[in-house]
């Protein structure tokens, strides 16, 4: 049976100037070395972790000054060891990288961090496979469905600079999706705001709603069509391929405002015509057709503009039909 330490008391932490604007999840991740992820976002969802003596979300801002309550945690005995060494290491495709931040192409199929079931992502393989890093911190995220661009800041400093840019909506973050039948060319903007909720298995899912809704979220899409393929193999109705632009960073958020319009994304098994997506997976098509393909930002330490790119993945463009001569 393995070892572990007693519970340990309950403490108080104050964020520093340094970590201001940073998720709860991660602030807490980064504090409680050897606590499972899985444990720190059951002691967020059940209300354990206070801030400032009220309840916090995961993806909630903390603030400099802010004051946490984090309630008493059992730990193993050797948690960071036996945490590793269940991680494998392993690397991505690299689009950029320099002193400040990496810019990989995410896998569809991988989650970006570990927890909500999921024992280890993205950012802990790659810590593995660095162990000489000083620092690998998460800029954003992607659903673990998508592929893409994803950054990992190097540096304190460059991660605040990054995530401000995004809170700021100063990025242009450019997706990939094909959606089912033919996509109104004079519906480019959508801005329905999202609600989020929890099915009773806990599961995480959004809805768009109205603008009197107290818990609705603000949210831009911006839509353009790259290109219509009348006939699709198993896909009767027709496809369209867009290029998404978002200007709000919500959860799911092109998946149902696409989905919303009527024209949901193939192989979407949350939001999309679950029908459509097996018949698609008889012909080739086992994944959502989301690509997070193209980031515009500013170097967080040079301040230069930049454009980084990620072309579609091989299984997405040997089941797109040629493009007609």
């Amino acid at each position: 049976m393995a070892e572990s330490a007693p519970p340990t008391a309950a403490r108080l932490i104050t964020v520093d100037e340094e970590s201001s604007g940073q998720r709860l999840d991660n602030f807490l991740m980064r504090e409680l070395k050897g606590v499972p992820k899985t444990h720190i976002y059951r002691i967020i969802r059940s209300g354990e972790v206070r801030r400032n003596k009220g309840r916090v979300s995961a993806d909630d801002r903390v603030q400099a000054g802010d004051i946490l309550r984090i309630p008493p945690l059992r730990l193993s005995a050797q948690p960071e060891i036996k945490a590793a060494a269940a991680v494998p290491a392993r690397e991505f495709r690299v689009v950029h990288e320099d002193d400040a931040f990496i810019a990989i192409d995410k896998p569809a199929g991988v989650a970006v961090h570990g927890g909500s079931g999921v024992s280890f992502g993205v950012i802990e393989q790659l810590r593995r496979s660095r162990p000489d890093a000083r620092l690998l911190e998460l800029v954003h995220r992607l659903d673990r469905e998508t592929s893409g661009l994803l950054l990992i800041a190097k540096k304190k400093s460059a991660l605040k600079q990054l995530q401000d840019q995004f809170r700021a909506r100063e990025t242009g973050k450019t997706y990939l999706a094909l959606v089912r039948g033919d996509w109104p060319a004079r519906l480019n903007r959508l801005d329905a705001p999202l609600h989020k909720f929890l099915l009773p298995d806990g599961e995480r899912r959004v809805r768009v709603t109205t603008p009197e809704d107290p818990d609705g979220q603000h949210a831009l899409t911006l839509v353009r069509v790259a290109r219509r393929i009348p006939v699709l193999p198993g896909c009767p109705q027709g496809a369209t391929l867009l290029e998404v632009t978002i200007k709000t960073g919500r959860t799911h958020q092109i998946r149902v405002h696409l989905a919303s319009a009527g024209h949901p994304i193939l192989g979407d098994d949350k939001y999309g015509d679950f029908d459509l997506n097996r018949e698609l997976g008889r012909h080739g098509c086992r994944r959502m057709f989301l690509h997070a393909w193209r980031l515009r930002l500013n170097h967080p330490v040079g301040g230069q503009s930049m454009e980084l790119q990620a072309e579609l993945p091989e299984e997405l463009v040997s089941w797109l039909p040629a493009p007609p001569m």
